[in-house]
């Protein structure tokens, strides 16, 4: 597993450049810029920043009162109370899965239950039910008419998928993700009648790109196809909340990772020597690519790690209007994480963050660990940023 460690550096442009050194996936970055300077350890390029000639890191100040942050919501109450347990260091170590730990599962589900820009004979919308796994190894597609739907037809049509991939392969999903927060009611209701986990989340890119894919390949050609028909349902995200002190770390930077460092700490999650989640990563983009982050330190990195793995992480933004970074988590929630005086180096170097997230199509990670100099990783979430569903 690649160190999540680096010297103090001065800050690092975009023009940064990086290229492979060894085997084990260890970066030197070099720059363009002859008024900075850039240093590496253990593939992370940092960003600091000096102060009268003293090293710091960008504080993760709170701004909020006590009042504030004792007005938890159920979603952070929920994470702190039911964190899971810290992952094993040994070799023989398994990951822990949650769910319905009765049955045998492997993989999250997707499933989608939305309308779709087609009408019927009668002229009226049509409905379909989308259903794959993370690696989309199988697919399900249904048309339903509009007076089908509610929760008893969408249970009815999930349990027969259900079935199905129980009979083939022994295997039932941990969890049922959907993106949706307007047919949240009728989704969970579903998914608990078939005694299914539920999970509200943003973290549902395979889905994302089927419906591209079927815009495409199906809905344009099928004869009922409306092109002026306009989205029903996008993500409605609320304002950034104040973030509950169990939350926040000691101290923050925006970092970057060459996508090789990236894929390491990855298979330390898959392995379960780590706490976080994963996305599929375009096989075809080059390992010397520069992905943006940010790292927290924390003495309580294992424990912050556990509870933030009960959020459904999502995406990091900047809000350069309140100097902060948001944590976006679930279908349309989102979390003041941490703040940064308004200077001007610090604002140029949120906007730079950005600008390489998007160079990258909005791929991007949160590390967690206990600091600077520490060889292991508590946390590493795999992030990308979400535009609502066109469909």
């Amino acid at each position: 597993m690649s160190s999540l460690s680096s010297a103090l550096v001065q800050r690092v442009v975009a023009s940064t450049q990086c290229c492979s050194s060894s085997s084990s996936a260890r970066m030197n970055a070099t720059t363009t810029t002859t008024t900075t300077t850039t240093t590496t350890r253990g593939g992370l390029l940092f960003r600091h920043q000096r102060r009268r000639g003293r090293k710091s890191i960008i504080s993760c100040e709170s701004s909020s009162s006590n009042e504030e942050n004792s007005l938890l919501t159920q979603t952070a109450e929920e994470a702190i109370r039911n964190a899971p347990p810290a992952p094993e260091r040994g070799e023989g170590a398994k990951r822990r899965v949650s769910g319905y730990m009765n049955k045998k599962t492997t993989k999250d589900w997707q499933i989608d239950f939305c309308s779709r820009p087609l009408k019927d004979d009668r002229g009226k919308k049509v409905w379909e039910l989308l259903i794959t796994d993370e690696d989309r190894s199988f697919e399900h597609a249904e048309f339903f008419p509009n007076n089908r739907i509610n929760s008893v037809e969408l249970s009815k049509a999930l349990q027969k998928v259900v079935d199905r991939r129980t009979e083939e392969t022994g295997e039932q999903p941990r969890k049922v993700k959907f993106f949706r927060s307007q047919m949240m009611t009728i989704i969970t209701r579903a998914c608990k009648e078939c005694e299914l986990e539920p999970l509200p989340s943003r973290r549902c890119q395979t889905m994302l790109n089927w419906l591209e894919e079927r815009m495409e390949t199906v809905y344009k050609k099928h004869p009922g196809y409306d092109p002026n028909s306009a989205p029903l349902m996008t993500f409605d995200a609320q304002a950034p909340k104040p973030l509950p002190d169990a939350l926040r770390g000691e101290s923050w930077a925006f970092v970057a990772l060459p996508l090789v460092g990236v894929k390491e700490e990855m298979e330390a999650v898959a392995r379960g020597k780590a706490f976080g989640d994963l996305l599929n990563i375009d096989p075809d983009l080059p390992d010397d690519t520069l992905i943006p982050g940010v790292v927290v330190y924390t003495a309580r990195a294992a424990a912050l790690s556990g509870w933030t793995k009960g959020l459904e992480l999502s995406a990091i933004t900047v809000d350069l209007e309140s100097s902060s970074i948001v944590l976006e988590t679930g279908v349309n929630e989102s979390w003041n994480y941490a703040f940064f005086r308004r200077t001007k180096e610090l604002r140029d170097e949120a906007r730079e963050w950005e600008g390489v997230k998007r160079q990258t199509k909005g791929l991007h990670f949160l590390a967690i660990q206990t600091d600077a100099d520490s060889e292991t990783t508590d946390g590493f979430w795999v992030l990308q940023d979400v535009k609502g569903s066109q469909f």
